[in-house]
């Protein structure tokens, strides 16, 4: 099918055009193929087949118009590719630096954490989704609002899981690190539902790559990303590229948002960041190290984006997943909620917000760290579970075979409120508010 008549095939290969995916199917599996097709009221045409000889040969009405050796098609091969200048930005070094001196501490900690809660970063983004039906086909197991989604694969007991993540501040601050991070972060939502992560896309938006920082900033983030999905197994199975994202002369932060996609062999472990019963211990599966450095805390509070991101162990960030997810398929997890944006009082307040009514949190843990660090630093490969109390050997004895620090910090409650030690202690239910509406609210949709 064609969107024009007469389409010469020069225009029929190399036109972009939306809503159209190629798929390869075995030999004779054709009938099958077109009846799902006709289901949805959609085109299936036949357009090629795969031959061995390694050639990509393009035929036009009988006439054989193109005719490439495929290793000149690949990366490795003969595939041209860009060679445009960059250089590192000026800013870069100076960034880097923060003066934790230069940051006084809190005084009102109660007062930091609804500053944070209202900023569109972390504020919930339900006034966006509700605007959507999330169960079309009746196929959702966990909607929008936790760390992934999960799809029922409909007649089966298998499940998918999808996310998206990208933190383009870390980005902005350090490109390479900032790309890994965001692979990194969304593979760890997909082990906080449940699943084993396979394969990502992505949406890459940037500057104007004529600008030989802002390519800098590309070449550095694309590394990143390919780092880490090498180190997950995790294939780039596509993606899109979005430039020249400016207003007037200053580019949005460089932002590689991943998308991804993990399977779920059992519905029976998928796993919500909601706490489930009052007594629950919360634990920290890895070392909760968080600093100020390029958080959300130090942007919304001090307007400050600077500051070294948060150090990625690739080795350790595997290790916490794969005990996480290990745990989960055990039965032992309640709920996992990985550290990310807004650092342990933003992860313990989200999970208390999707709980039933009444549930609270109590936390008390000692770190050498500074106040603000504890409640608001960042840091990676970190996720919060919950758990029964009699399960916590068996969650001691599993992170060991792994060499994965492990710590106990609170218990869920009863009692709808929200403490970690003794520097914040408030009512879920007026810090619930601010989280859920904030966003319609900014946007003039009051009440």
């Amino acid at each position: 099918p064609l969107r024009e008549k007469d389409m010469n095939a020069y225009e029929i290969m190399l036109s972009e055009s939306q809503e159209r995916m190629l798929v390869v199917i075995e030999n004779g599996a054709d009938s099958k193929l077109i009846d799902i097709f006709d289901k949805w009221d959609l085109n299936c045409v036949k357009v090629g087949e795969v031959t061995d000889t390694r050639r990509l040969e393009v035929f036009h009405n009988g006439e054989l118009v193109a005719d490439i050796p495929t290793d000149e098609l690949v990366l490795g091969g003969g595939a041209p590719q860009y060679d445009m200048p960059y250089s590192e930005p000026d800013y870069f070094k100076k960034k880097n630096i923060l003066d934790l001196e230069s940051i006084p501490e809190s005084t009102n900690y109660n007062e930091a954490l609804v500053q944070i809660l209202s900023g569109p970063n972390i504020a919930s983004k339900r006034f966006v989704y509700g605007q959507y039906d999330s169960t079309v086909r009746t196929n959702t197991v966990q909607g929008p609002g936790g760390s992934a989604a999960v799809i029922r694969l409909k007649g089966t007991s298998k499940g998918l899981s999808i996310s998206t993540d990208c933190n383009g501040r870390y980005v902005y601050l350090n490109p390479r690190l900032g790309g890994s991070i965001a692979v990194a972060e969304s593979a760890r939502n997909i082990v906080c539902s449940g699943a084993m992560p396979l394969a990502i896309t992505n949406c890459l938006n940037f500057g104007n790559p004529q600008d030989p920082e802002i390519y800098w900033q590309f070449r550095e983030a694309v590394l990143g990303i390919g780092d880490m999905c090498r180190a997950l197994d995790t294939p780039v199975t596509g993606g899109n590229v979005s430039f020249y994202n400016e207003d007037g002369d200053q580019a949005v932060f460089p932002t590689p948002v991943i998308g991804m996609v993990g399977y779920m062999e059992d519905l029976s472990y998928n796993t919500s960041i909601s706490y489930s019963e009052p007594g629950d211990y919360i634990i920290a599966i890895g070392a909760l190290n968080g600093r100020l450095g390029a958080s959300e805390y130090l942007y919304r509070v001090y307007g400050k984006t600077e500051g070294s991101v948060p150090n990625l162990d690739i080795d350790l960030e595997i290790a916490v997943q794969k005990l996480t997810l290990r745990l989960i398929k055990k039965g032992i997890v309640k709920s996992a909620h990985d550290l990310s944006d807004g650092g342990l009082a933003i992860n313990i307040a989200e999970s208390i917000f999707s709980s039933s009514d009444g549930i609270g949190a109590e936390i008390n843990i000692q770190r050498k760290l500074r106040n603000d660090e504890l409640l608001f630093g960042e840091c990676q490969s970190v996720i919060i579970i919950s758990i029964d109390k009699k399960n916590i050997q068996s969650v001691i004895s599993e992170a060991q075979k792994l060499d994965v620090y492990t710590q106990t910090i609170g218990r869920v409650t009863n009692t709808s409120r929200m403490k970690i030690n003794d520097l914040i202690d408030v009512d879920r239910q007026s810090i619930e508010d601010i989280y859920m509406n904030s966003l319609e609210r900014s946007l003039g949709h009051n009440e």
